[in-house]
């Protein structure tokens, strides 16, 4: 598990979207049973403006999928998801986000509220956080 203190020193502050890119990212490699880097490409949807847009550094930390490498592609959708696909055996798997998380965070009001928040989650399962479905 990538550690929080990890994650800020590569997006700079501490986010609850930058710890469910984080913890989407782990649950989604183990769900397709991938090897990180080269063994997986991602599309996520729903992550085209900021503070969104955070979870993508989340999901290139924990998955090493880039921008540069290619194998992570933005799709344009208002809907949050993540399909991740094992460029192995190609099996894919989406995984979103659950309404009552999605809630939670936009409710959240104010820096230290929102990392407060960010705490939490990074303590979480991911099934608390998350559904899969193929």
């Amino acid at each position: 598990m990538i550690s929080l203190n990890t994650a800020v020193k590569f997006h700079g502050h501490l986010g609850p979207w930058l710890v469910l890119g984080l913890l989407m990212g782990e649950y989604g490699i183990k769900k397709i049973k991938a090897a990180k880097y080269f063994g997986l490409s991602i599309e996520v949807s729903g992550l085209h403006s900021k503070p969104r847009s955070c979870m993508i550094d989340g999901l290139q930390l924990s998955t090493g999928c880039t921008m540069g490498k290619g194998n992570i592609k933005i799709l344009k959708s208002k809907v949050i998801f993540a399909n991740f696909i094992n460029a192995k055996n190609g099996k894919k798997i989406r995984v979103s986000l659950k309404n009552e998380i999605f809630n939670k965070i936009n409710f959240t009001d104010g820096h230290s509220a929102c990392e407060t928040l960010a705490k939490k989650l990074y303590k979480n399962k991911p099934d608390n956080l998350f559904v899969a479905t193929e």
